[in-house]
């Protein structure tokens, strides 16, 4: 008889999730050239205004990497709600897709995550671009859906889910270390499969640069701007320093510029 996976503590919870994290940033830093943007450093440690939540946000770039964010927030020891992202927006060089990372867990303790290549062309018209990238990872994304364990999780949002490709890993799940290894196994199988796009990618035009790099800055921007979640940030850290932390998601204050 199988026996059942036991629910964990919320601090076991967030630290597992943030250690894949880590675990998926240290592949990254294996196959890229990152640099630290100083503009973040004053938030490498932060507080909410009651001081009962904190976060921590890096960011990075490279001659490949346009705009790299790994953070976290949420205080696991007082609170069951925390999110952290690692988030990798390519530059212009090759049209591979972006690369986003979402983990956290919900107030009512259960484990998120979101996991997805976003789109740098527009999946309805360019069909060798959806049959290259997108097709590939349909049958995983069918297989997922199936499994018990995990819940679909539909954003309220008409921009998020309008944000999200047709093949994006979003789910809900009891915090078991079954439901971690999941989002571990998946996790690490998508920046496998990514990291081979890039490595087979054939560089595009220079023309063809400028206007994905527009793209690509507008499309960062938007989303951070437009993310449901900043109006409970502003709630908890007040208006700005939430502004700030919004503009460190697409690079607003960057001082590194990549050539």
């Amino acid at each position: 008889m199988t026996q059942q996976p036991t629910n964990l503590d919320n601090k076991a919870v967030f630290e597992q999730l943030w250690e894949i994290t880590k675990e998926l940033r240290q592949k990254l830093e294996a196959r890229f050239e990152l640099n630290p943007d100083p503009s973040v450093e004053d938030l490498q440690q932060y507080s909410s205004l009651d001081g009962n939540i904190n976060g921590s946000l890096s960011a990075f770039s490279g001659t490949e990497i346009d705009w790299l964010v790994h953070s976290w927030l949420g205080n696991p020891e007082k609170s069951k709600f925390s999110t952290m992202r690692l988030t990798t927006w390519l530059a212009s060089h090759i049209q591979v897709p972006h690369l986003a990372f979402e983990f956290g867990t919900l107030p009512n303790a259960d484990i998120l995550f979101y996991i997805d290549y976003i789109p740098r062309t527009e999946l309805l018209t360019d069909l060798a671009y959806l049959d290259r990238y997108y097709e590939p990872v349909n049958q995983a994304f069918l297989q997922l859906q199936e499994d018990a364990r995990l819940k679909a999780f539909t954003s309220k949002s008409v921009y998020v889910r309008l944000f999200q490709s047709p093949v994006n890993f979003c789910y809900t799940g009891a915090p078991t270390s079954d439901t971690l290894e999941i989002t571990r196994a998946v996790a690490h199988e998508t920046l496998e499969r990514w990291l081979t796009w890039i490595n087979t990618a054939e560089p595009i035009s220079e023309d063809s640069r400028t206007t994905l790099a527009i793209r690509d800055l507008l499309l960062r921007r938007t989303a951070a701007e437009r993310d449901p979640g900043n109006k409970f940030a502003a709630q908890l850290f007040g208006t700005q320093l939430t502004d700030k932390l919004i503009r460190s998601l697409w690079g607003g204050d960057r001082i590194i510029r990549n050539a």
